[in-house]
């Protein structure tokens, strides 16, 4: 009896400090670091940086700071977060590499599953299959049947192993079932410059990088990975792969937001209700846009729906990325 009442003594202890937590969270001399496992400047470093922002005012003005942790293919910064405090003051924006990782290392410093809470989606970006200018096809039916009879002797670039480019390069081959060279570059700026020089023949890319290539016409652009057509300006009149042909063919490059497993469920409550506003500010839906990208606004913004969604893409990609033997370690 005495050690029932003991625990039970420890539960509404623990209850009680993780009420009075959530009831101060965020604290006013505190400081939120929401850690961004690549360099500064790229894609993942805007949305998180945007983010940030858009989050401050529905957290009642607390300092929100960026912290730029990268290397080994996103792994070092999810293995800091992980690694946290887990007390909602340490937080982690990445993207699809969240689900991808677990597939392209044989061994991380983390466990995807059981070592972060999944607080919820935060955008969807685009990818647009584009061309060298010299590639006489004109449409998507033209490039597929020229990628046919040139088996082989088709030149794919990526931005590197493990790279948004590469996954969608993967799934491309894999649902054409066509034999291509596949050429990875340190980045996306060197790819699209060997693109524009004829050194390679095509690219899968983010809107984030490829909408300028477009608009300026230097590029040929082949079709989006979306389902529905985009809005954007540039890219309106672009057809999906879907509607030209690759029935079903859809790649996004998604961004989320977690936290420590362990954080109080009343402080994940707290983030959880803050990104849903952060989400609807009109200035942070200005901005992403401009970026390519398109705010979730589906139940992946709910934590469960949100892991749930990130298991179905590791179900997804592990069988391309295992075929293609493709490993980063």
């Amino acid at each position: 009896m005495k050690k029932l009442l003991a625990l039970t003594a420890v539960a509404v202890a623990t209850l009680t400090a993780q009420t009075a937590q959530a009831e101060d969270f965020p604290g006013k001399d505190k400081v939120i670091t929401i850690v961004v496992p690549f360099a500064a400047g790229g894609p993942t470093d805007r949305v998180a940086r945007d983010l940030a922002e858009a989050l401050r005012k529905p957290l009642g003005g607390v300092s929100i700071v960026i912290d730029n942790a990268a290397g080994a293919g996103s792994t070092i910064g999810n293995a800091k977060v992980a690694r946290a405090r887990p007390d909602g003051y340490t937080l982690l924006v990445t993207h699809v590499g969240m689900a991808t990782t677990p597939v392209l290392y044989r061994k991380l410093p983390y466990n995807y599953e059981t070592d972060f809470e999944y607080l919820g989606m935060i955008n969807d970006v685009p990818m647009t299959l584009i061309g060298k200018p010299q590639l006489e096809a004109r449409n998507f039916s033209e490039l597929r049947s020229w990628i046919t009879k040139n088996s082989g002797k088709v030149n794919l670039g990526n931005a590197g192993i493990g790279s948004a480019s590469h996954l969608c390069g993967l799934l491309f081959q894999s649902e054409l079932k066509a034999e291509m060279t596949t050429v990875p570059y340190k980045g996306t700026a060197p790819a699209i410059a060997d693109l524009l020089g004829g050194q390679i023949d095509i690219l899968c890319d983010q809107t984030t990088n490829t909408t300028s290539q477009i608009e300026a016409k230097k590029v040929k652009a082949y079709g989006v990975t979306t389902m529905k057509r985009l809005t954007t300006p540039a890219l309106k009149d672009l057809p999906t792969l879907d509607e030209s042909g690759l029935k079903n063919f859809q790649v996004t490059i998604w961004h989320g937001l977690y936290a420590p497993k362990g954080t109080p469920a009343p402080v994940l409550k707290a983030l959880n209700d803050a990104l849903k506003v952060a989400l609807k500010d009109p200035e942070f839906i200005t901005k992403e846009e401009g970026l390519g990208a398109v705010i979730v606004n589906d139940k992946r913004v709910e934590p469960a729906e949100h892991k749930k969604f990130v298991m179905s893409e590791v179900a997804r990609f592990g069988p391309v990325i295992k075929a293609a033997g493709v490993y980063a370690d």
